[in-house]
């Protein structure tokens, strides 16, 4: 089985070869190689590599500085991902692509299903809704999957911004009224080769669009002091974190308030259960710093 990962120097892409390295020969390529911005070289890879499966890893995720590339935002997000779907709907095979809870406002109380209308405040969420109806519009066996919130060891991301802030200054604000869920990137990708297995044993769910982000809720700041917790027990602490609201941190692109996220469907279809936040946070932590399971810290609560 030949498997095509975009994006191989993303945080998601590299914990996607780290678990699917057993389920296939990994065909992982990066901007250089292809170009999700450039149709013809997509096409061109794709039909010169013939795989049997396309997971699409990368994606234009600068927030604030697509406001100002739109052009950009949307030739990665959204015609990029329409031709890897008609590529893969050529050869019959399935695409796997990966969403965000930017598709939604934020208006609504309760965490957002896939049947909810998508009302996209910003460039980057509108451009990766149009990336969704593409592959949606082909009509090729596909999964796309919104996640939230996506963290890891690599990379750009909110876990390593606070690691290096909290132990840099001496006071530090984080917003307190945007609630989601923060999501590993090794728990994506996890979830995702268990998809595989279960298609290539006969066991697949229906194609189509669910939600992946793990389970539980914080805020921003809740995170952070989750993020804060740990390095206090490791003696590494210098800030003292205090919330703010998000009117009063103005960012170029609006965020929703709301970005949770009811993942009750891939339950329900494929039999897959989203870990903790907190727990899946402790855990990749405990592999940055090398602790076994007995000697780790625990898992710290979050929301002061």
């Amino acid at each position: 089985m030949k498997i095509l990962i975009t994006g191989s120097k993303g945080q998601l892409a590299r914990e996607l070869q780290l678990e699917l390295a057993g389920a296939g020969k990994l065909l992982a390529l990066g901007h250089n190689a292809l170009d999700l911005s450039d149709s013809d070289q997509v096409r061109e890879q794709v039909r010169l590599l013939r795989p049997d499966l396309i997971i699409n890893a990368a994606a234009y995720t600068a927030v604030d500085p697509a406001e100002s590339h739109r052009e950009l935002a949307f030739a990665v997000n959204a015609r990029g991902p329409q031709v890897l779907a008609e590529e893969a709907a050529r050869l019959g095979v399935p695409l796997i692509h990966y969403s965000t809870d930017y598709v939604f406002d934020g208006r609504k109380a309760e965490p957002y299903d896939e049947n909810d209308l998508p009302q996209p405040l910003n460039v980057y969420g509108a451009s990766k809704l149009a990336g969704e109806q593409a592959i949606q519009a082909v009509g090729g066996e596909h999964l796309i999957l919104r996640t939230s919130w996506v963290y890891s060891q690599h990379g750009k991301n909110f876990l390593l911004t606070m690691q290096r802030l909290l132990q840099e200054r001496d006071a530090l604000s984080v917003v307190s009224d945007e609630i989601g869920a923060p999501t590993w990137a090794a728990t994506i990708a996890r979830v995702t080769a268990e998809l595989v297995r279960k298609r290539n044993a006969g066991q697949a769910g229906p194609s189509g669009l669910y939600h992946l982000s793990a389970s539980g809720e914080a805020s921003w700041y809740g995170f952070a002091c989750s993020i804060a917790e740990r390095l206090r027990q490791e003696g590494r602490l210098r800030a003292e974190i205090t919330p703010i609201l998000s009117r009063n941190y103005p960012t170029a692109a609006q965020r929703p308030l709301n970005s949770r996220l009811n993942c009750a469907r891939l339950r329900q279809d494929w039999g897959v259960t989203l870990p903790d936040w907190e727990t899946a946070l402790h855990e990749c932590l405990n592999r940055a710093r090398g602790f076994d399971s007995e000697e780790a810290p625990q898992p710290v609560a979050a929301g002061r």
